[in-house]
């Protein structure tokens, strides 16, 4: 049994659902953030486009990492995947799009650009509106 097995077996199985779900999302959110900025900087794809493949890129791996480790839902993969890609939707046009509209006039003498806020503060509400999407509406008992 590897180390990171056995600590997985032995501490975060015992934690709460929200504990377990930040982790998975700690993962997700570092590929989808580095995906968005390298997209909008990089590549220099707008915002709408560059949140929108970042987020999709986590969420298929999410989907099957929350459903087992999780919330350990025995959910129909089709019932389970419709429901998920409902909530991200839902979640990602309401959270982005709000925080859009909040950082809109952000001072030029702060450190982020506008957009670079708006994406960070996306993601807060975006995390936390997700987590009870799946936890009440995709995966529950």
């Amino acid at each position: 049994m590897s180390h990171f097995t056995m600590i997985f077996e032995t501490y975060l199985k015992r934690t709460s659902s929200f504990i377990r779900f930040l982790a998975v999302g700690v993962v997700n959110t570092m590929i989808g953030l580095t995906i968005m900025f390298l997209l909008m900087h990089a590549v220099g794809m707008s915002y709408w486009l560059s949140t929108f493949f970042g987020n999709m890129t986590g969420a298929i791996a999410s989907y099957f990492l929350n459903r087992s480790f999780t919330f350990d839902s025995h959910v129909p993969i089709a019932k389970g995947g419709f429901r998920f890609a409902a909530v991200i939707c839902s979640c990602y046009f309401f959270s982005y799009t709000i925080s859009r509209m909040l950082s809109v006039g952000i001072s030029s003498d702060f450190p982020l650009q506008e957009k670079d806020f708006a994406v960070i503060g996306g993601t807060a509400i975006y995390t936390v509106t997700n987590y009870l999407g799946q936890k009440y509406f995709v995966f529950k008992k």
